[in-house]
């Protein structure tokens, strides 16, 4: 499983990668496991304004529907569009070709309450998924 360093994490099992004024957000290696082969994304639009902790969109997979509960507010200033054609992107390279959104980070702080890389691998370690 991977876990990289330099991203941070949430409980949902999303990861964020600080990019100034923005951040990449997407699934987290475990999360794609655990969810089997992913069939299809509903992302936010463009321009969307999303709230930290308010579902931002969903993953559905042949084992369940999962939903994206966005790591902080901000507005969406890309997605990846290419996973509504290819979905599995996110099962073969989730912290690359398998992105959802961009975000602007509207509060610096609520980043606080990410999880470091150690920090979430202590976290799922502790779960029964």
């Amino acid at each position: 499983m991977d876990i990289p360093e330099e991203l941070k994490y949430t409980r949902e099992h999303l990861w964020v990668r600080r990019e100034g004024r923005t951040a990449v957000v997407g699934i987290t290696d475990f999360a794609q496991d655990a969810l089997g082969a992913v069939a299809s994304v509903e992302l936010p639009d463009e321009g969307d304004e999303v709230e930290q902790e308010d579902s931002m969109g969903s993953v559905e997979a042949r084992k369940t529907v999962a939903e994206l509960y966005a790591p902080f507010s901000g507005t969406v200033t890309e997605v990846n569009h290419e996973l509504l054609d290819n979905p599995s992107l996110i099962n073969d390279d989730p912290y690359d070709a398998g992105w959802l959104a961009e975000i602007s980070v509207d509060d610096p702080d609520e980043l606080k309450s990410l999880m470091s890389a150690d920090d979430y691998l202590e976290y799922i370690e502790d779960r029964d998924v």
